[in-house]
């Protein structure tokens, strides 16, 4: 289920991180999808779903990080 818009991200990032770590969200979501459609190339026998929002924050912790004060700040 890959993700069109910002507005469909899931509320755990549209609501917690800036709006260019959704945009990386997205994009790293959506090629982790397709990337990993196949389940031999997936690990834990995680779902595809699981795996591509695992990918997607780690995209987004290359460039941001969770500060003290609780929000997200770019790095």
């Amino acid at each position: 289920m890959p993700y069109e818009r910002i507005s469909d991200l899931p509320d755990s990032v549209r609501d917690n991180v800036p709006r260019h770590a959704q945009d990386i969200y997205k994009e790293a979501f959506n090629s982790a999808w397709q990337q990993y459609k196949d389940p031999d190339d997936r690990r834990d026998d995680a779902s595809r779903e699981e795996v591509a929002h695992r990918v997607a924050w780690s995209a987004v912790k290359e460039k941001y990080q969770k500060g003290d004060d609780g929000h997200w700040h770019a790095k």
